[in-house]
């Protein structure tokens, strides 16, 4: 590679200060970075050595959600090919059937390459138009204020298309991700000084703007005409037994079921959670805090019970796999940005999430996800959380010494 690496040193001069592209850097760092490790060394005894940077923690993160993104594309499939076949139907609409004939695929449930590659004709759109459009903000934003475009861009835009319905239209994704980053981001400086995840943020403006297109039985299943609750939207309208009839806990906990493209699968998201824990990226304060607040909280709610809500007959065990609560727990309550960063604020935050998520799902059962709320609540919390165990620390010490 190296008649490249020339290429780039050769165009850096057009782009550095004083080039005719001067005002494009950031394009050009951005690509140069992406492609090759920047070959800048700390100078000095004054600076602190560390082989961890933002480019290694994106690329961690994004290993870590490779599980997720492979189900994502499985499941997709898997679900439409199971519903075509309920349906008697042998062909996809459109160009995804065209595409599907072309490769002579099929149709068929059980076939785990016909899986894949259905759904990776539903995911791989929103992927695109969500990177496209973000890093085109991601580029207006870095060229504006004159710094480098930073990598936490990735990680947005793969964790987004993960929590969207397969038939999400393009353009509300297109319009999803650049609420999130510009409103949920850029506006407070860009990545590092915002308060909010910007994923989250995106989804949630989708959710409440869009509601048509991102909750009922339509959305889940990329097949028209067919319709499938997600297993809480079904507790939620018939109760617990309905719910055992349609999906058992195995399912869940693999998560061959209705739901997001990418959030279905506790155990993708546990494989996730084993590699961020094992490289030191992920917080297991406030993943152990969320998983004791949902449980804690279940529990109560289960043994108190409720002639009228059919929400409080779901025992623990069925809250951990159901939703999005692993995916959530794993990598968007962890958001070393957004998330609470003392040790002991880590705890409350995560103990807040476990306790909102639950409270939201049982107690308000018109909303029985919950997961996306609880975070964005335990965001805007996190910084007075911090705040307030830093001067209880401060306090201690200056009773303790004088």
């Amino acid at each position: 590679m190296k008649i490249l690496r020339d290429f780039l040193d050769k165009l850096a001069p057009h782009f550095t200060k004083g080039g005719k592209f001067e005002k494009l850097y950031p394009i050009y760092e951005a690509i140069d970075t992406f492609l090759y490790s920047p070959g800048y060394v700390t100078k000095g005894r004054t600076h602190v050595r560390d082989s961890v940077d933002q480019k290694r923690i994106m690329i961690t993160v994004g290993v870590a959600l490779g599980p997720c993104v492979a189900m994502a594309l499985y499941n997709t499939g898997y679900q439409a090919n199971l519903a075509m076949a309920d349906m008697g139907l042998t062909e996809a609409p459109g160009w995804r059937g065209w595409i599907l004939g072309l490769l002579g695929v099929g149709y068929n449930p059980a076939n785990i390459l016909a899986n894949v590659i259905h759904g990776l004709l539903y995911f791989a759109p929103v992927f695109f138009v969500c990177n496209a459009v973000g890093g085109l903000w991601e580029i207006i934003f870095a060229t504006v204020r004159k710094h480098e475009i930073n990598e936490g861009f990735l990680v947005t835009g793969l964790l987004f298309p993960l929590t969207l319905p397969p038939t999400i239209p393009l353009w509300q994704v297109a319009v999803g991700i650049s609420f999130g980053v510009v409103i949920g981001k850029e506006i407070f400086g860009g990545t590092g000084k915002n308060f909010l995840n910007p994923a989250l943020t995106a989804r949630a403006f989708i959710f409440f703007a869009y509601p048509a297109d991102m909750s009922g039985d339509a959305i889940w299943t990329a097949v028209d005409g067919f319709s499938g609750a997600t297993p809480l939207g079904l507790v939620a309208a018939e109760g617990m037994e309905a719910m055992r009839a349609d999906v058992s806990w195995t399912a869940a906990f693999f998560g061959t079921i209705q739901g997001s493209m990418g959030e279905t699968s506790v155990v993708a998201c546990l494989i996730g959670a084993s590699f961020l824990l094992y490289t030191g990226i992920g917080s297991w304060r406030i993943m152990s805090a969320v998983l004791i607040g949902a449980l804690a909280t279940a529990s109560l709610l289960y043994f108190t019970g409720s002639d009228t809500n059919p929400m409080f007959d779901m025992n623990p065990a069925w809250h951990l796999v159901l939703g999005g609560f692993a995916f959530g727990l794993v990598f968007m309550a962890t958001d070393p940005v957004s998330a609470a960063m003392t040790q002991t604020g880590q705890w409350i935050y995560g103990g807040l999430i476990g306790f909102m998520v639950i409270l939201i799902r049982v107690i308000n059962p018109a909303y029985p996800e919950g997961m996306m709320l609880a975070i964005l609540f335990g965001n805007v919390f996190a910084p007075t959380i911090d705040a307030l165990v830093v001067r209880a620390h401060i306090k201690r010490r200056s009773q303790r010494y004088g």
